[in-house]
């Protein structure tokens, strides 16, 4: 059966390539989520996504999600450590949720080892760079028979 997976990117995601590559590495945000899209798509499912720098409409993207997408994978970005409102709004998902984080929040500085949205998720992707994006949608799919 077809499903729907959304994948949102939050605050300066829109930024790789060129945001600190020694941390986030060099690959764009299009080829990112190419990578997600195909994963997406070799399994026979629909994907969409958005990034956006407003905490409101990610929020709105997740409303938007009930009862029509089975899956969401997330990258809050900063987010994840202070959106509690985010957070609110993937515990009403009844779907699978995916974090997701190219680097590995709890490797870096003491502020990034903390999310706020962890707590409410299927389970965290972090450390892999752009094969994340790739990962992350596989262990949404795999959830999908469970």
């Amino acid at each position: 059966m077809t499903k729907t997976i959304l994948l949102l990117s939050g605050p300066n995601i829109n930024l790789l390539g060129d945001r600190e590559p020694s941390v986030y590495g060099t690959d764009t945000l299009l080829e990112c989520v190419g990578d997600a899209q195909a994963a997406a798509e070799a399994a026979g499912h629909v994907f969409e996504h958005l990034q956006s720098n407003y905490e409101g409409v990610l929020i709105d993207a997740i409303h938007g999600a009930r009862g029509r997408c089975a899956a969401i994978v997330i990258n809050p970005g900063a987010l994840t450590h202070s959106s509690y409102a985010i957070a609110d709004a993937l515990a009403a998902f009844d779907g699978v949720k995916v974090e997701l984080h190219l680097s590995n929040p709890g490797a870096r500085e003491e502020w990034r080892r903390r999310s706020v949205v962890v707590p409410v998720v299927t389970g965290t992707v972090a450390g892999f760079g752009r094969a994340g994006y790739r990962l992350a949608v596989e262990a949404a799919i795999s959830r999908f028979s469970t």
